[in-house]
């Protein structure tokens, strides 16, 4: 037997399959009418990705010149990246070419001087996940979902920030709703070492506002017990390799790196520095505070003052 070959017909629409799709719609006929109307072995729901929803008539009705030139638009820029339209982005793409620390067509690579410092930049999902849970912790799924809204005080975030020259490494806690920052210095990272830190700093704040906890799967966090006995807390943990679930954090540990930059040695950074740190993150002002610190946020929400 000889294998049958079907014909394909043409995969997209073109301009006058278009304008009658427009006429015939306009004249109330149903998708699976238009379809045959168009014959080449036009499918039905070809005709209702094409019309996406609109109407028949008035404001948003399909137009069959509006949507040809949309799609011929689409294909020429299929597989395409967007130009850098903005010309200080175009600048710090051009930052970002720079040649390894060096010298390179007559130009100083510039990329140390950038607020986070990365010598390269890196594809999203770069790192391999070895494995996707290495213990049965309190998932971010059970966490309330209020904590998302940011409306109420008392849930916080919580990380470490290390570094290869020295075994000390900073505990950094953030609330999530009025940005305060706390930050301690560990002298290793053990979870011992890291509760002792996160237990100081977050008995500083009343009980009634010490509700959540959340951090990341790292092997120091997984002695959360004594936190939720002693503050009366409740832990959770993002998912592996998620640090999105806990982006108020990751985006303070970037702000401390402008002081600490990676390579820091923290066992020669006193315990006055990294206050320093702290008063100046909670003394700045924020956008999305209207121009407020977090410092007068949790004062308003709460009456509770920090003093340095």
């Amino acid at each position: 037997m000889k294998n049958k070959q079907k014909k394909k017909g043409n995969k997209r629409l073109d301009l006058s399959e278009r304008i009658q799709i427009e006429i015939k719609y306009s004249q109330g006929l149903n998708l699976g009418e238009i379809a045959k109307h168009l014959g080449k072995g036009r499918n039905k729901s070809t005709i209702s990705r094409e019309i996406d929803g609109r109407p028949r008539k008035g404001f948003g009705k399909y137009q069959a010149y509006q949507a040809n030139c949309r799609a011929v638009k689409r294909e020429e820029s299929r597989g395409k990246r967007d130009r850098l339209k903005n010309e200080d982005i175009r600048i710090y793409s051009q930052v970002n070419r720079g040649g390894n620390g060096k010298v390179k067509n007559g130009c100083e690579d510039l990329r140390p001087y950038l607020a986070r410092r990365h010598t390269r930049r890196q594809k999203k999902g770069f790192r391999r996940a070895q494995k996707a849970e290495r213990a049965i912790l309190p998932s971010i799924d059970d966490r309330p979902k209020i904590v998302e809204k940011r409306k109420e005080i008392g849930h916080f975030e919580g990380d470490t920030i290390v570094s290869k020259e020295s075994k000390p490494r900073l505990k950094t806690l953030n609330e999530r709703s009025c940005g305060v920052v706390l930050i301690g210095k560990t002298k290793d990272g053990t979870t011992e070492e890291c509760n002792r830190v996160a237990l100081e700093r977050l008995t500083e704040f009343p009980e009634e506002y010490r509700k959540t906890l959340t951090q990341d799967r790292g092997t120091e966090n997984f002695d959360y017990k004594p936190l939720e006995e002693t503050l009366g807390i409740s832990c959770y943990f993002a998912h592996a390799y998620c640090s999105q679930e806990r982006g108020s954090n990751e985006n303070l540990n970037g702000l401390i790196r402008r002081y600490f930059p990676k390579g820091t040695d923290f066992s020669k950074v006193s315990d006055e520095e990294i206050m320093r740190v702290e008063c100046l993150l909670n003394n700045r002002p924020r956008k999305r505070f209207g121009g407020l610190t977090p410092l007068e946020v949790l004062f308003m929400k709460t009456g509770v003052a920090l003093k340095y």
